[in-house]
């Protein structure tokens, strides 16, 4: 197997007393999407600081490439990161600021081509002052795109973007993951985290509770099918009643659906609002939580 891009073994973080990440461990593999979510001071802004090397660990391991991201001459050229907000000077223009990611990053790149990517171009000349806030943050996704970096960290990247914006930074991501690059994805939205992620962890007071693919996270959560019912015929599957609505939950939907439908024809039972699915990453999410 390819070597891991990112490899945390056992990262502990402690600020005074508060113990902020406790036996963190995860990796991520070349090419693949990997979102890192968690609850509010779940413990997974400090981790990524220090993946990025922005902090020192209080104990345990962490690698970038094989080395240590603190080495920030040989990690730092090959990763991109898009902070929630990156501080770009009032008085630059975008162009300018563009180019100054560049001077920092120490990668190569053609301001032009940036420049289009995040559709900028027609904004080129203008202050960062004058930008609206969706455009602020399409200039903060410059940051990590410049040069094509091998390594790009997204931290809540569709924040304050408008639909189309939104399409037009994921079809951006998915060209880079085209082109070989791996994507860790911190987001409070986590419909996107569901539909692009490949991998997911799951972090809640500073520790890892679930990490893997969406199918698998999903799958550890029955399903559920929802109607409405007025009926006082005996259900033929076992099922909570709330306010009229009929909630049965199920391990094997295709089967217990087709034995709720079945029943409902031979009742003459109109199953009003009926719902079916598999749970969704929220409640994945309140399931952590408990």
């Amino acid at each position: 197997m390819s070597t891991p891009v990112i490899e945390v073994e056992n990262l502990n973080l402690k600020y005074g007393d508060f113990h902020a990440v406790k036996d963190l461990s995860f990796e991520v593999r070349p090419g693949e999407l990997y979102a890192l979510l968690g609850t509010n001071g779940a413990g997974k802004t400090s981790a990524l600081e220090t993946v990025e090397g922005h902090r020192e660990p209080t104990s345990g391991a962490v690698r970038v490439f094989g080395r240590s991201p603190r080495d920030r001459a040989a990690v730092r050229p090959r990763m991109g990161i898009m902070l929630q907000e990156s501080g770009f000077s009032p008085d630059l223009s975008v162009r300018e600021s563009v180019r100054l990611i560049g001077q920092l990053s120490g990668r190569t790149d053609d301001v032009g081509r940036v420049l289009d990517v995040v559709r900028l171009t027609g904004k080129a000349g203008t202050l960062v002052s004058q930008l609206s806030g969706g455009e602020k943050r399409r200039l903060d996704f410059a940051t990590a795109v410049y040069g094509t970096p091998e390594l790009i960290f997204l931290d809540e990247p569709t924040t304050g973007l408008d639909i189309q914006s939104r399409d037009a930074l994921w079809e951006s991501v998915d060209r880079l993951r085209e082109n070989g690059s791996t994507i860790v994805l911190t987001t409070h939205y986590l419909e996107e985290a569901q539909q692009r992620a490949d991998r997911i962890g799951l972090m809640h007071q500073g520790v890892l509770r679930r990490e893997g693919s969406v199918s698998s996270l999903l799958s550890a959560l029955p399903s559920v099918i929802n109607f409405s019912a007025s009926t006082g015929a005996s259900l033929p599957l076992p099922a909570s009643i709330h306010d009229g609505i009929v909630r049965i939950e199920t391990f094997n939907l295709q089967k217990d659906l087709y034995v709720l439908l079945g029943w409902a024809q031979d009742q003459g039972v109109e199953l009003s609002d009926l719902s079916a699915g598999p749970t969704r990453l929220d409640d994945v999410f309140r399931a952590i939580e408990a």
